[in-house]
Parts: structure tokens; sequence; C-alpha cells
């Protein structure tokens, strides 16, 4: 009976041993938990949150882009070569728009060359097409197309109708964008348009002090998404491109709000404004000079269009 007593005392102590090494584990993991959750709630409140917002192709996007190339790691070969399909879109819906334009416009423009008109219905009719692969002959009509006065006075007034702003941009690379061997550049994927649907997060620091970048659609069926994105925001930057002061709106009632972004900021003020910051970022002042220096679109004679800001204009 003593041996055996002796034998379930041993084993008791074996068992008591376990039990406070398990329990020293435990709250050693417990410890390490909290201070890593400490950890999280200092990054967090010394993270600054900056919320995109603007109308549609106010360019947010592109800021984003700008981010990573000047505080992350830029873009890889991978991600470049990616963006290649992006931008032969790019060509093919600035070709299609522009030689579509001509025929719609008041007055309408001619091609200059009118033997190149089969060009034209290759772009419309076969270039058009869902699954088009971009053969050579697409780039050789394109390019030709491109040299023509009739299409390009019809580029000029592309206030008169939608045109991606790169447009132009992509139209003088064709002869580069079209070889085997072609990589974007990181001015190609910053020009390159691509619909943004959805929240994208970017994170990065600058002088050691960290952001969170969050890019949302920007138009008016996104918003439902974006709403979410406020609690503990820094600031809103809201974006505007200043370049779209001869634009006209979108002819669907639906896409009219989403491309001004004075709507938008009716909205967001009657929600938001009150209690987060905002920095206003007026975009795309580089398209803006060249309009001005063009001189064919002056600003002044489209400030009836928001007589309520008329008297801050210079």
């Amino acid at each position: 009976m003593g041996c055996l007593g002796g034998g379930g005392g041993s084993g008791g102590n074996s068992g008591g041993t376990t039990d406070i090494a398990e329990e020293k584990a435990k709250k050693e993991q417990h410890k390490q938990i909290e201070k890593q959750l400490d950890k999280d709630r200092m990054n967090y409140k010394t993270t600054h949150r900056l919320l995109l917002l603007g109308a549609g192709e106010s360019g947010k996007s592109t800021i984003v882009k700008q981010m990573r190339i000047l505080h992350v790691n830029g873009f890889g070969t991978d991600e470049k070569r990616q963006k290649i399909e992006d931008i032969k879109k790019n060509i093919r819906d600035a070709i299609l728009t522009i030689t579509g334009a001509m025929s719609t416009l008041n007055p309408p423009i001619s091609l200059e060359n009118p033997r190149d008109q089969f060009r034209v219905d290759y772009i419309q009719d076969i270039a058009s097409q869902a699954d088009f692969d971009y053969p050579s002959e697409f780039y050789e009509h394109t390019e030709i197309l491109w040299k023509d006065q009739g299409v390009v006075s019809c580029f000029e007034r592309s206030n008169e109708y939608q045109l991606i702003d790169c447009a132009k941009y992509f139209l003088d690379k064709v002869h580069l964008i079209k070889m085997p061997d072609y990589t974007p550049s990181e001015q190609d994927i910053l020009r390159c348009r691509v619909l943004t649907s959805g929240i994208f997060e970017t994170k990065f620091s600058v002088d050691k002090v960290n952001f969170h970048m969050f890019d949302v659609g920007g138009q008016r069926d996104e918003r439902r998404k974006w709403i979410q994105c406020f609690n503990d925001v820094t600031a809103i930057i809201f974006v505007t491109a200043c370049s779209s002061y001869n634009l006209v709106l979108r002819k669907i009632q639906v896409r009219i709000g989403s491309r001004n972004p004075w709507n938008l900021l009716k909205y967001l003020e009657q929600r938001w404004l009150r209690t987060i910051s905002v920095i206003l970022f007026l975009n795309k002042q580089d398209l803006l000079k060249e309009k001005v220096k063009a001189g064919k679109s002056k600003i002044e004679d489209y400030s009836q269009i928001m007589p309520d800001i008329q008297p801050h204009m210079t």
C-alpha cells in the first residue's frame, strides 16, 4: 500500500509539474500576443490613412502608381509585362473612339486621304470585337490613320466627345508597343488607363511616417463600396482633373454625375466633410497647360457652366 501510495505521489507531482509548465507557456503566449497587439495598436495610431476620392477618370489610380514608384519598390518586370494588354487596349480604344467620332461631330470631319476609309472600316468592324488579338495589320492601320490630318483634327476636338487622356501618348508610341520585345516603362504604366473597380490599399513610408492610401472606384455605383473606408480616415484626398473644364459629359444619365466632381463633393459634404479633413488635389495640370497653350478652349468661355464659382475665378 505504501509503495503504491508512493508511486501515486510521484505521478501526482509529475502531473503537477506538467500543469505548471503548460500554465507558464500559456502565460508567455498571452504575453506575446498582448505585446503584438500593443505594437499593432501603436502602428495603427501612428499610421495616416488617406482615402482617394474623385470623379471617374480624375487620375486617382495614377497617384497610387506614383507612390509605388517613389516610395515602395515600383513595378517589377512581370508586373510591367502584365500591363501590355491594357496598353494595347488603350491604343485600340483611342483609335476606335477618334475614328468613330469623325462622322458624329458637328460639323463632321473627313479623312484627308479617302482611300484609307477601308482602314477606318477595319478599326470599327474588326478591331472593335471583344476577342480581338492585335495582329500586325491593326498596328499598320493605326499608324497610317494617326498620320492622317482628318484624324488629327478629330483628335484636336476631343473635348466634344469622350476620349481617354492617354490617347495621344500611346498612339505616338505604336511603333514601339507593337514590337515583340516591348516592355512598358514606368511612364507607360503611369499613363495606362484601367477602370478601377473595388478598393485597393497601398502602404508606404515617407521619412519614417507610415501611410495607407486607399484607391476606390470613382463611378457612382462604386460609392456603396467606399463608404466603409471612412472609418478612422486621417484625411480625404479629393482628386479632380483640372484639365476637364471643357469636356462634355457622357450622354447616359447615370454617367453624368460620375464625371462631375461637384456632385460628388456635395454628396460628401452632406454626410462626412464636417468631421474629416479634405485635401483638394488638382490633377492633370500638364494636360491643362497643353490646352491653355493651344488657345482653342478658353477657361472663361466655360464659366457659365458653374456660376457659383465664377467670383473665385481669376
